[in-house]
């Protein structure tokens, strides 16, 4: 059953998807459309999952589910991988490739292959302050508080070295 995202609790457990691009204003509508679909229709076993979704910055996207009232099973879960693989497709976009890092870059968001992002710390170009996005965050309360950190208090820490 979609609820808002700002209705579940903190205790929700948070999937992020980072585009690798920007979503236009009309793929935007059609994204929503079809999480919004889809989230009046999961469930995990005939039990719907109260379940609501954010898109920010137009490029990321965060399905959060309350675990409190039922949590999803790997069936489910599948399902919504299923649902970013079609949005893969359908915007021509990429979604699940973990090995990519977005940062704030000035006033933009930035995406780069970890192997590029490697390089820009050697050369100095990001720095232990820049934000990044940590995609590991587990539930909402992570996401809410510790997504968008200084490089320097993130897993991304471990190429400053």
């Amino acid at each position: 059953m979609h609820i808002p995202f700002q209705d579940l609790p903190e205790s929700s457990r948070v999937w992020i998807y980072q585009c690798n691009r920007t979503f236009s204003e009309q793929e935007q509508v059609l994204v929503k459309q079809k999480l919004e679909t889809f989230l009046e229709n999961w469930s995990a076993h005939g039990i719907p999952l109260q379940a609501g979704y954010e898109i920010p910055y137009n490029r990321f996207i965060v399905i959060a589910v309350n675990t409190a009232t039922q949590a999803p099973t790997g069936c489910a879960i599948d399902a919504s991988v299923r649902l970013i693989q079609e949005l893969e497709a359908d915007f021509k976009v990429d979604l699940l490739d973990r090995m990519n890092v977005s940062f704030k870059s000035g006033a933009f968001v930035a995406y780069k292959n970890l192997i590029d992002f490697k390089k820009m710390i050697k050369d100095k170009s990001v720095s232990a302050s820049t934000i990044v996005f940590n995609n590991l965050v587990t539930n909402k309360a992570e996401y809410q508080n510790h997504w968008e950190v200084p490089m320097d208090q993130s897993w991304h820490s471990r190429y400053l070295k």
